[in-house]
């Protein structure tokens, strides 16, 4: 079996100028053929609230849902690393309840955490989780949890301005500790420019092919999620018409007789047979 995926080995893969992959998982057996295919770090995403549970945003899950998935998630991955996310205003109000709820998913089976943002506060809260020995990933450019404060799915360092400012974030956020930094929805040079500058992977997130690593929601790659598709999600399968075909299939065998057949019954032998056939005629 191949050794466990660790912050080291990313480094390393950064270093040797390869690639490394990230996919979301949010239940055991997904993560257990993520795992057997190669996929570097398995990313439980709090994109788990549209594809897994059905809302509209990230908002609406907590800690409680997060460490659900993650003890599931952990048990199937056993080369891969587990990186949870840190759900919305689980680490924003203190120092202390960050600490506890990122420990939370470390207990549950996480190798490391991601966190959006990098302001005062949240840099902070990288460096505490480091030296409690919690690794971190960061997150910039789009960052989902401050979706009404960006006000939409906007693209993130159109300008010079921006990407330096994007620049300057991240190397807070190195400078804090972060192993690495998933860039959403960023100009693919813009990216290029951030990624050059860094000492620490960056991961793309729709942000092009220059990063050290890409990440995408596995709903998205295997065809399963139908009610939106980013631009920068490349579909690999279509799970949806399989699962539909499966259904209605079953649903069809079911109303006509054919499930199940007579291979898939389970029989009694003669004697316990005819033991019900005279217990129905004294009946």
């Amino acid at each position: 079996m191949n050794k466990k995926v660790t912050v080291k080995t990313i480094q390393k893969i950064k270093e040797s100028g390869e690639k490394f992959s990230v996919l979301t998982a949010y239940d055991y057996s997904t993560a257990k053929y993520i795992d057997q295919a190669g996929v570097d770090i398995i990313l439980i995403g709090d994109s788990l609230a549209m594809v897994a549970l059905g809302y509209d945003t990230t908002h609406h899950v907590g800690v409680d849902e997060m460490e659900i998935f993650t003890r599931a998630v952990a048990r199937g991955a056993e080369r891969a690393m587990v990186v949870t996310d840190m759900p919305f205003m689980s680490y924003n109000v203190s120092i202390e309840d960050a600490l506890k709820n990122t420990g939370r998913m470390i207990r549950a089976g996480a190798s490391a955490v991601k966190i959006e943002g990098a302001n005062e506060h949240i840099l902070q809260v990288v460096k505490r989780c480091v030296q409690s020995g919690i690794p971190v990933m960061g997150h910039l450019g789009f960052t989902p949890q401050l979706l009404n404060t960006i006000g939409g799915y906007k693209i993130q360092g159109k300008s010079l301005d921006t990407t330096l400012e994007i620049l300057e974030y991240a190397k807070k956020l190195e400078k804090a500790g972060v192993f690495s930094i998933v860039l959403e929805m960023v100009p693919e040079e813009s990216a290029k420019f951030i990624a050059e500058n860094l000492h620490v992977p960056v991961i793309s997130c729709g942000a092009g092919k220059y990063c050290c690593g890409q990440v995408l929601v596995s709903d998205d790659v295997f065809g399963k999620y139908a009610e939106f598709k980013p631009k920068f999600a490349r579909q690999y399968g279509d799970m949806k018409s399989l699962i539909f075909d499966c259904a209605k299939q079953f649903n069809d065998d079911v109303k006509s007789g054919k499930f199940p057949a007579e291979e898939e019954a389970f029989h009694l032998c003669e004697e316990e047979l005819e033991q019900i056939k005279l217990y129905k005629k004294e009946v």
